[in-house]
């Protein structure tokens, strides 16, 4: 077996210099940082200098790993490192122990350990069972303490951490201004694109200075489309001004506060280049002349997935590969076909369409990454407690403690909230799009004797008739709205008599009503807004089912404001109760 290259050679006589700095006419030099920046020198060079072509253009790749529901995984992958000793690693759906087991066994059979990177807007529950799901972006955009964000980042790159994870695709900097965008959405801050640039800093702030390197996405902006890119390539028609107003302006702010990664979306934009269908992946005005160049951006450049259809539409595996390199991109994601790719780049060198020196120049960028993550002294993952340390108590109480800023109280007409000489009242609770009893009825509960209800999403008339008619006797009735989705698409899959049922409920005056859904979801309720009390959630989970219903009852407080404009409910509204 060949010995890893992790050796680190510093001339003799620089160590025997037992000084902190040299003055050299006026400037003075800070010793400290001149050791490091040779020693980083000295091992990318001790690297670099054993790779043979191939070697160079394999670090420019990362590959999928896909555990879930795949037992060859392991030896499929351990196949391709074997053949193209790659330069990076994306995990997908798993487990906790699956992944740590496989990244060691992977990194071992590197001479240079992998970048193993993660796509985990809101933690590792994104990709991995046994971990925590923090609340998505678009409930974060609600939240008014940005340092909740930083902790979240902090702790979310500690986690990444425990597990081998070096690289995070998040946050996402796109500015949501289009109901109807099916690819971003609930995974953007908002609207405002101040409040998003402020969000993802605070995000990647929290990332970055617990050592890891962040993934702001999707650039130049993916906020205003119609089209999934996973599936079509979206073509965005605002003007150059509009771009740099808008869409631009997250990343902008990013960049000028220490952003070290992004990745780039597959769109066409024929304000940035007019090339007929070139996604922003491939296109050197947009990558080399406006993100290095114009942005001034010095840090490592993705791709988005090059297996998504926004690329692979129009550009075979090879060429699209060749594109983005010339383009300007410095790391490949997920490849079709890692190996046709490498092999057309190689081919490509020889005919001279890209020349050595760019290859060399990216395969440095990369291991000098590597360097300053600390693969000079690159440890395996520990196996042991590892389902714990990715579950702290701390990390559990963040959680719900953003949870609870997330909660937006949108209108409290009768001043109803928090309820009150409830030993008094009596209280209906209906779920809504609900199957059995659920977490916010047990935490009611705890609270107060209720009479409960539930309603699926394929309630009709006459299973409605028979709830609604019991109503007329209780003061309260607690409206909760739930999803059945995945995860809180803008859409509503409960019946039309259901959707009907919501607006008879909310010309109550005495109504509460939780929306544990989607905030664009509001417009799809007719005569929601007429609510007496109306909460927004924005997802629909069990630890923010029980942070409405402590609010309900006066045990926590509402400050969220609305990350979005929807219909009569406008962008930063929220009744604030402490």
């Amino acid at each position: 077996m060949k010995k890893r290259i992790l050796f680190l050679f510093i001339p003799f006589t620089l160590l025997l210099l037992g000084l902190t700095s040299v003055e050299t006419k006026d400037t003075q030099i800070d010793m400290t940082a001149y050791l490091n920046r040779l020693k980083r020198e000295v091992w990318v060079d001790s690297v670099f200098n054993t790779f043979s072509e191939d070697d160079k253009v394999a670090q420019l790749f990362m590959l999928a790993v896909e555990p879930s529901g795949n037992p060859k995984v392991g030896d499929e992958i351990s196949a391709l490192i074997k053949k193209h000793k790659v330069g990076g690693l994306v995990f997908f759906k798993g487990t906790p122990s699956e992944q740590a087991q496989l990244t060691n066994r992977f990194q071992a059979e590197l001479n240079v350990p992998a970048l193993v990177a993660i796509d985990g807007e809101w933690g590792l529950g994104m990709r991995l069972d046994s971990t925590i799901s923090f609340p998505y972006q678009m409930a974060l955009g609600a939240v008014q303490d940005d340092n909740l964000i930083y902790e979240m980042g902090f702790e979310m790159g500690r986690e990444c951490k425990r597990i081998g994870i070096h690289v995070n695709f998040a946050p996402v900097a796109d500015v949501n201004n289009n109901a109807k965008n099916p690819v971003i959405n609930y995974r953007s801050f908002g609207e405002d694109k101040i409040k998003v640039a402020t969000k993802a800093y605070a995000y990647m702030r929290g990332m970055q200075d617990i050592g890891l390197i962040t993934s702001a996405k999707h650039f130049p902006g993916h906020g205003d489309t119609d089209v999934d890119s996973h599936y079509g390539l979206p073509v965005i028609k605002h003007s150059i001004e509009r771009l740099d107003d808008i869409e631009l302006y997250p990343f902008k702010e990013l960049i000028n506060k220490g952003l070290n990664g992004v990745m780039v979306a597959h769109m066409s934009i024929p304000a940035l280049d007019n090339t007929p269908n070139l996604p922003t992946t491939l296109s050197k005005p947009v990558i080399t002349n406006l993100l290095r160049e114009k942005l001034g951006f010095k840090g490592l450049i993705f791709t988005d997935a090059m297996r998504m259809k926004g690329v692979t539409a129009y550009h075979p595996v090879g060429d699209a590969e060749i594109k983005a390199l010339l383009a300007g991109i410095d790391l490949i994601e997920l490849s079709e076909n890692t190996s046709k790719a490498i092999e057309a780049i190689k081919e490509a060198v020889k005919k001279g369409i890209i020349t050595q020196a760019t290859i060399d120049a990216k395969c440095r960028k990369v291991l000098t990454a590597k360097y300053d993550l600390g693969f000079a002294n690159f440890q395996k993952v520990d196996l042991q407690n590892l389902i714990a340390d990715l579950n702290t108590e701390p990390a559990k109480a963040l959680n719900r403690k953003l949870s609870a800023a997330t909660l937006t109280l949108l209108k409290n007409k009768q001043n109803l909230l928090p309820l009150r000489n409830t030993e008094k009242q009596k209280i209906a609770v209906i779920g809504v799009g609900a199957s059995g009893k659920t977490k916010f009825q047990t935490q009611i509960n705890s609270f107060a004797k209720a009479e409960y209800f539930s309603l699926p999403i394929t309630a009709n008339a006459k299973e409605i008739k028979k709830i609604s008619s019991q109503l007329k006797k209780f003061d309260v009735v607690i409206v909760a709205l739930h999803d059945t989705q995945k995860r809180p698409n803008n859409k509503v899959e409960y019946t039309n008599d259901l959707i009907n049922f919501v607006g008879e409920l909310a010309k109550n005056p005495n109504a509460i009503i939780s929306v544990f859904k989607n905030p664009y979801t509001l417009a799809k309720f007719k005569g929601i807004d007429a609510a007496g009390q109306l909460l927004m959630l924005y997802y629909d989970s069990e630890i923010v089912q029980e942070v409405a219903a402590d609010f309900i009852f006066g045990k926590s407080y509402a400050s969220g404001k609305m990350p979005v404009t929807v219909g009569s409910f406008k962008a930063g509204d929220g009744i604030e109760v402490k």
